[in-house]
């Protein structure tokens, strides 16, 4: 009896902390969405959250900055300490918008077939590509020697009977064509799911493979959910994240000078069951430092930090930017920045102003939430598709008039 009453205290202890770690979560998730998305008056008027946004179409409305909050749950100082930043100049962007459903996307080639899609629930069209020995090239101009590359994919069927040899290669290469490369990066993101694979990554160097590595990481579940890429390419250096974790950070992988190009590919899928989708390609040269540019020159613009469509809701895999800023504003004390937001041209005009404005405000509540700066030391404005500094007409030009300004006064 004695031993009977001890295994039934252990499992009520288990059962109480279960029950406290849940809670824990469901909080955690709360205040997350209320720092990272001005709407939320409140943590406890929200839906908990533990994984980040994804992008959702949004009516303007009237939205509230978020109340600050200096006790920042451990789970946010992940997000806050995403160091990717994006390359400054951009020099591709297609999100599908100007390309017909069913047809093959007007700004990429390829040795096979592929077509434009819409999925239910999302606001975005969608590329989907094809399993094979066949090659998809975007029209990127020849990558420098410093750039950056993002994009969101999508899957589905993926299941237990999908191939342990299911992969989507991401390479920057030396051939512009569907000539084999000579030299290259390649990483391999798994897809199979009845076993973790872990990320590939390898190289050619003037034809002879220098390095051909597996990084032990089980991304299983991640890969059947909305999910980003980002890429940061200095020199030899090259940087991969999958959503907000680093996989890859290798000093000299890069053969330097000699990358010029951008391809994908995928392999081991059942045609008509495992399907893959891309969308938001960006790729962008610099990658900068943007906290000397800020002290120096007084003001800086960009457009890597994104928000869901039509709101004020900042993607988590923007915060690298956010982190720099914050940086300069602790070094000097003296320092204050107005935050000025921009949006496209589509749309009502009076939306766009107020959504710049909220995007601003959003920024503001960023820097003030996770990074503990002072309120009083930043002011917010808005200019909504008043000032642009690209044509609205063309993808490209819209993801360049989406940006936001920091500007010392």
């Amino acid at each position: 009896n004695a031993q009977l009453l001890k295994r039934l205290q252990k499992s009520a202890e288990r059962t109480v902390e279960k029950k406290l770690e849940r809670k824990t979560e469901k909080e955690t998730g709360k205040i997350m969405d209320s720092i990272l998305d001005p709407s939320q008056k409140s943590p406890s008027q929200k839906t908990p959250s533990n994984t980040p946004p994804t992008s959702t179409e949004g009516n303007d409305s009237n939205q509230s900055s978020a109340p600050e909050n200096k006790n920042v749950p451990r789970g946010l100082e992940v997000y806050s300490k995403f160091d990717f930043v994006p390359g400054d100049k951009l020099m591709f962007f297609d999100d599908f918008s100007n390309d017909f459903v069913g047809d093959f996307p007007s700004k990429w080639n390829t040795n096979g077939t592929g077509e434009i899609v819409t999925m239910d629930g999302s606001p975005n069209k969608w590329f989907e590509i094809k399993s094979g020995s066949i090659s998809y090239i975007p029209d990127v101009p020849k990558l420098p020697e410093e750039y950056t590359i993002e994009f969101d994919f999508l899957t589905a069927g993926l299941d237990s009977k999908t191939s342990s040899g299911a992969y989507i290669h991401i390479t920057v290469g030396d051939k512009n064509n569907f000539d084999r490369n000579t030299n290259e990066v390649d990483v391999e993101l798994p897809l199979c799911q009845f076993i973790s694979r872990g990320v590939g990554v390898s190289n050619l160097v003037d034809g002879k493979r220098e390095m051909n590595s597996t990084i032990n990481a089980d991304i299983r579940k991640t890969v059947l959910q909305q999910a980003h890429v980002s890429i940061a390419v200095n020199s030899q250096r090259y940087r991969f994240w999958l959503n907000e974790t680093k996989y890859l950070d290798i000093p000299r992988i890069v053969p330097v000078g000699k990358i010029s190009t951008l391809r994908f590919r995928v392999s081991g899928l059942k045609d008509g069951k495992d399907r893959l989708f891309l969308s938001n390609l960006k790729v962008a040269e610099g990658g900068q430092d943007l906290r000397r540019t800020l002290i120096s020159e007084g003001k800086i613009s960009t457009n890597g930090i994104l928000f869901d469509s039509g709101s004020a809701n900042i993607k988590p895999q923007s915060l690298g930017i956010v982190l720099q800023i914050s940086q300069v504003l602790m070094q000097d004390e003296n320092i204050k920045l107005n935050i000025v937001g921009h949006t496209d041209a589509d749309g009502n005009s009076t939306n766009n102003l107020k959504l710049s404005k909220d995007r601003a405000e959003s920024v503001k509540n960023a820097l003030v939430n996770l990074y503990n700066i002072s309120s009083d030391r930043l002011e917010t404005d808005g200019k909504g598709s008043e000032v642009p500094v690209a044509e609205n007409s063309t993808a490209d030009g819209k993801a360049q008039n989406r940006r936001v300004e920091f500007i010392k006064i």
